[in-house]
């Protein structure tokens, strides 16, 4: 699993890190709030690195890419993106988002539907009842304490750096605190054939990722016996259910690779 290139690109006033690996239809995998490239993607990379071409991104404030004294949103993230690809000369590809994302990827349908050829919505929501109860107000109460420790680890490894480590805390947390409902418009506006994918046991209801997919004309679910992100990563203790991935990858790759008339 070596990548093919990486590197950064100045997009939007920042350095933003990326890494490509196989060759291909390009692919592009968007982490979740808190990780990065290959914390979220390893698993998915080592499976379809022979078949496509990935392009991995690590979002504003995430992994090696740089900061913003600006607060984080899906909006801007989703206009890095794809400023990112513009600057890699990618004029169309497919997008995996997880979790937060996924919410980017739904922006990137919703802002920038010309660039989309297909999406994989992965444990996203837009609106906060979507979310398990007791969601927000978990993240109310959330300190750099309570930020799982594989994430600090992660973040440190990739950037030595703890102040940015705490901004990046801060930043996302704030995110989640202040989210505003998206209205309907957001999702429904998406053209795009859209797989949206969560776990049975995930921070957002079944019910919400069945609502998303009824928004989305041309769309497939897939609602998997997993918690948050298990049917495509390690869990926090590391623990992998190799089934499992293995199935969520293979149906990615097949829902990709058929063409919807």
């Amino acid at each position: 699993m070596n990548p093919v290139e990486k590197g950064y690109k100045q997009v939007n006033g920042i350095q933003l890190y990326y890494e490509i690996y196989g060759s291909g239809q390009p692919l592009v995998l968007i982490h979740g709030g808190g990780s990065s490239i290959l914390y979220d993607f390893k698993e998915v990379i080592t499976r379809l690195e022979s078949r496509f071409q990935l392009i991995g991104i690590d979002l504003q404030n995430h992994g090696r890419s740089e900061h913003r004294d600006i607060p984080e949103t899906f909006e801007q993230d989703a206009d890095d993106v794809a400023g990112l690809l513009a600057a890699l000369n990618i004029e169309k590809a497919s997008f995996w988002g997880f979790s937060n994302g996924g919410n980017t990827v739904m922006q990137i349908g919703n802002r920038h539907p010309k660039i989309v050829k297909k999406l994989v919505v992965a444990s996203a929501f837009y609106k906060r009842n979507g979310m398990m109860d007791g969601f927000f107000e978990m993240m109310d109460e959330a300190t750099f304490d309570s930020m799982p420790e594989p994430f600090k680890i992660n973040f440190l490894n990739l950037n030595p750096d703890f102040s940015k480590l705490e901004n990046l805390f801060e930043k996302d947390s704030k995110r989640m605190q202040t989210f505003v409902d998206w209205g309907d418009e957001v999702v429904s506006s998406i053209q795009s054939p859209t797989l949206f994918i969560s776990g049975d046991k995930d921070v957002m209801k079944p019910e919400h990722t069945v609502a998303m997919w009824r928004l989305v004309e041309n769309s497939q679910l897939m609602i998997l016996p997993a918690t948050h992100g298990t049917y495509m990563m390690a869990d926090f203790d590391g623990s992998l259910n190799e089934n499992l991935i293995d199935f969520t990858t293979k149906e990615v790759e097949i829902f990709l690779n058929h063409h919807n008339h």
